[in-house]
């Protein structure tokens, strides 16, 4: 089982493993630790990954970055328009409202939704890691911003589905950092809180949360962001400095280039990385538009101050933070900054001014997002044992069921059921009095946030009918699963039963009375239960209470007789499953999710053929290189002047057809072009070979034959148990072997070296060989084994010396009052005649010893 964790950002992404050393970040085939998220479309291939950063400069109107600011978001978005402005590649609205990337691929125009996009850079990713741990993976952790919307998270779930991944959790950004941070500690209190805030300054935006510490667990304790303020901002001002400055001097405007404008911003990011470390920076670039070389030059200074706008944000997000969690800057204890646009000096003032400490960078800025989601990856995995640590995460917004007004109910109905901070993943029941089927819509509450959709999703409960005139009791489930995805899992319908008054004893009327009332939800006052209790949406978690909180039925106690009693009717509740069906806004199908996983496996497929195809091409291109090359110096003497001329003419007329009509061919052209090279080539190859190896090969075929001489002819007494008949076989063995050698060999000298060679080294192995099949049996036989002995005769029956038991005083005082013991006798009762010790001598066999007293 795979435990990877996946940290998708706007501008890179980053791979993390976790091993059972700990958690390593994997290196792409550039042995780099990030890796663009850019996808460039070719007329015959995708180039994702640092293969599209590269492709990018090129071709720009076909590469597309910046996926995630796409992602799960209305065309009409006023911040999606202001950052189309600056994306070279073309968007249009699409016929559901939501964006559509155009780009030139395969000689045609194609459209891509950002769902697509961000499956094509998952699934490099995925490549990423299962090459480097040589197995499939299946099961991961992504990590996502958390202000995140239901439909933004949807469009992540639905593009891990399309790159064959499986998401065990969509991890906030900020709960990662957060645990990649407190799992290492071992110096966390165990009563009192402590409290760190993270910021993470990113690419494109700006993440705060404060956390609680203790042992074994942290506590969320608040969120807050800015959507548009990141290191790209910088970039962006930056970008419009020079640009204005590069119209007044040089007189060229970047903005209609499309290839000058991504040069320009490549390098005012140089710039800006540049300005973090120094004073002031330069900034040149070589043929930037209309053939002329720009040349600029800021100090930091003045970079802060056309940067002021965008500073001046960042004190907003750490406000609204401190102000959540309920703290002030006194109660923070350590202050940690992430992020690749972190390593501003103003940010850092700015923050280190608002907590009145300085900022720490005790975790990676680029790679704590992926350590913690592989982190958690290994805590949902069975793999790996990872040490008890609890994360409690809250949800950052506020979700709420709208209910439709119908003919009997004219107003609207709006319960919130996910307040904000909800753990996740939850799940809550509500109850409805309705008569007939009805609509619930599940509607986002936050009202300071204009992006976060007012309504996520649309369900239909029923239909269904009640047996009784007045109005059917519904229970709804609402979920709020690991994804932090709401949705409404279940129905169910609510019916009481009262039965007929029986006569019966005690003990059978408490078995016949009990009845599950875990399910009767809901104050009839109210039309919601608002009492409920939070729970795992994994667990089949619904929890009740009923009317003034009180169970609809209780188990009722009968007297301690055993006369039959008439009871109080007794209300029985029988549940009925009420159908759901639903309709998320902006969300794929399920057949548009297959679809859209087919068009992803053709893409793949196409760009593997095509990277075969330009193997095969690259291996034609270095076979022409190398032998000619070869053909001059080391093959010089193995090929005949006339057959060299001509090769080497055929080698240059390979090279002619790459670089003009085979520029473009197939792989099949490309593989049947090599071999008919190589069947001039190979000859010419084996005959250096084997003059190169011949004499290797004569030394060992000499050696072996030499061995079984010797030891044949050898007078050792090792062989003397060898007949001499099977002695001379192997003589004869090795003569017929040498004179083989001889033969061949003199006829091999005679040969010139462009010739072929008539003694190979494979026949001389095979000589070998046989030799060693042949005489190694013979020579090796083992001697046989020597005749048995007569066994020395038994030795007679000795008494073991016992040790005497311990006597007490009176019995020492009785035996030797008693006077001198008696001699020994054998068990018969005759006293046995001692051997003398001529005889003992001579009856001891070999290597029997005296034992030892």
């Amino acid at each position: 089982m795979s435990v990877v964790g996946f940290d998708v950002g706007n501008e890179s992404g980053i791979v993390a493993v976790a091993r059972q050393r700990g958690i390593d970040v994997v290196l792409n085939e550039e042995s780099k630790r990030e890796t663009p998220a850019v996808v460039c479309f070719g007329d015959k291939q995708r180039f994702i990954g640092t293969a599209g950063a590269a492709s990018s400069t090129m071709n720009p109107r076909n590469s597309v970055s910046q996926i995630k600011r796409l992602l799960g978001r209305a065309f009409a978005d006023p911040e999606l328009q202001r950052d189309l402005a600056s994306f070279p590649f073309r968007v249009s609205e699409g016929p559901d409202g939501f964006p559509l990337v155009h780009a030139r691929y395969l000689g045609e125009d194609r459209a891509f939704t950002p769902t697509q996009l961000l499956a094509m850079v998952l699934s490099n990713l995925k490549g990423i890691a299962e090459g480097n741990l040589n197995a499939a993976v299946f099961d991961c952790c992504i990590g996502i911003p958390a202000y995140f919307t239901d439909l933004q998270r949807k469009a992540v779930a639905d593009a891990a589905a399309i790159a064959g991944l499986r998401p065990l959790r969509l991890f906030h950004e900020t709960t990662a950092t957060a645990l990649a941070y407190g799992i290492y500690k071992t110096d966390l209190p165990e009563k009192e809180w402590l409290n760190v805030a993270f910021i993470d300054v990113g690419h494109a935006s700006m993440q705060v949360s404060i956390v609680g510490y203790k042992k074994g667990q942290l506590n969320m304790l608040s969120h807050a962001y800015d959507r548009s303020l990141g290191g790209r901002d910088f970039d962006e001002v930056l970008f419009k400095h020079f640009a204005d400055k590069f119209k007044d001097e040089y007189k060229i405007d970047v903005y209609q280039n499309a290839r000058a404008c991504v040069r320009l911003r490549v390098a005012c990011e140089k710039l800006k990385k540049m300005l973090s470390a120094n004073p002031e920076a330069p900034l040149n670039i070589e043929c930037l538009m209309d053939e002329k070389d720009v040349r600029g030059f800021i100090k930091r200074e003045e970079f802060e101050q056309i940067s002021s706008p965008v500073l001046q944000r960042v004190k907003a997000p750490l406000e609204k933070a401190l102000a959540e969690a309920g703290l002030t800057t006194e109660n923070v204890h350590f202050v940690e900054v992430v992020g690749s646009g972190s390593r501003v000096p103003a940010i850092i003032r700015i923050i280190t001014e608002f907590f009145g400490k300085e900022p720490r960078r005790t975790m990676n800025a680029s790679e704590c997002v992926a350590r913690g989601c592989a982190l958690q990856c290994a805590v949902l995995s069975p793999t790996f044992k990872v040490r008890e640590f609890e994360v409690n995460d809250g949800f950052p917004f506020s979700i709420a069921l709208s209910c439709k007004p119908d003919s009997e109910n004219t107003e609207s109905e709006q319960t919130i059921v996910f307040p904000k901070g909800s753990p996740v993943p939850s799940a809550k029941t509500v109850t409805f009095y309705r008569s007939n089927t009805f609509a619930v819509d599940v509607v986002s509450v936050n009202a300071d946030d204009l992006q976060m959709a007012k309504k996520i999703s649309s369900y239909t409960i029923g239909p269904f009918q009640s047996s009784k005139p007045e109005k059917a009791k519904v229970n709804v489930k609402a979920c709020l699963n690991i994804h932090g995805i709401v949705s409404i899992e279940s129905a169910m319908m609510l019916e009481e039963e009262v039965d007929v008054p029986v006569a019966t004893t005690n003990e059978t009327l408490k078995d016949d009375t009990k009845m599950d009332t875990d399910d009767a939800l809901g104050d009839p006052a109210s039309g919601t239960d608002e009492n409920m209790q939070e729970s795992k949406c994994a667990a089949d978690a619904t929890h009740g209470a009923a009317e003034n909180g009180k169970p609809d039925s209780e188990e009722i106690s009968a007297p301690m007789d055993t006369d039959a009693k008439v009871e109080p009717l007794i209300k029985n509740v029988k549940k009925i499953d009420v159908p759901v069906s639903g309709l998320v806004y902006g969300a794929l199908g399920s057949e548009e999710l297959v679809k859209a996983a087919e068009n992803e496996y053709e893409m793949a497929l196409q760009d593997r053929v095509m990277e075969e195809t330009k193997e095969k091409k690259n291996a034609v291109e270095a076979y022409v290189y190398d032998m000619r090359n070869k053909l001059y110096d080391k093959y010089n003497d193995f090929v005949m002047s006339e057959y060299k001329e001509g090769f080497i003419a055929k080698l240059q007329e390979v090279e002619d057809w790459l670089y003009e009509d085979g520029e473009d061919e197939t792989k099949g052209v490309y593989i049947a072009k090599l071999e008919e090279l190589k069947k001039v080539g190979d000859p010419i190859e084996i005959r250096y070979k084997e003059w190169a190896e011949r004499s290797s090969s004569i030394n060992q075929l000499v050696h072996c034959i030499n061995g079984f001489k010797e030891v044949a002819s050898s007078n050792s007494q090792a062989f003397d148990h060898i007949d001499m008949s099977e002695k001379q076989k192997v003589l004869d063995e090795c003569s017929e072997a040498e004179i083989w050698l001889i033969e061949k060999q003199q006829q091999q000298d005679a040969l010139p070296k462009h010739a072929d060679p008539v003694l190979l080294i494979s026949d001389m192995k095979k000589k070998a060989e046989a030799l060693d099949r042949s005489c190694r049996p013979i020579m090796s036989k083992p001697k046989p084994a020597p005749k048995p002995q007569t066994p020395p005769p038994p030795m007679p029956p000795t008494e073991s010396p016992t040790t005497p038991e311990p006597q007490t005083p009176e019995q020492q005082q009785q035996s030797n009052g008693a006077g001198e013991a008696e001699e020994p006798t054998s068990e018969g009762g005759a006293q046995d005649q001692e051997p003398t010790a001529e005889q003992m001598d001579t009856d001891k066999p070999d290597g029997w010893a005296e034992p030892s007293a």
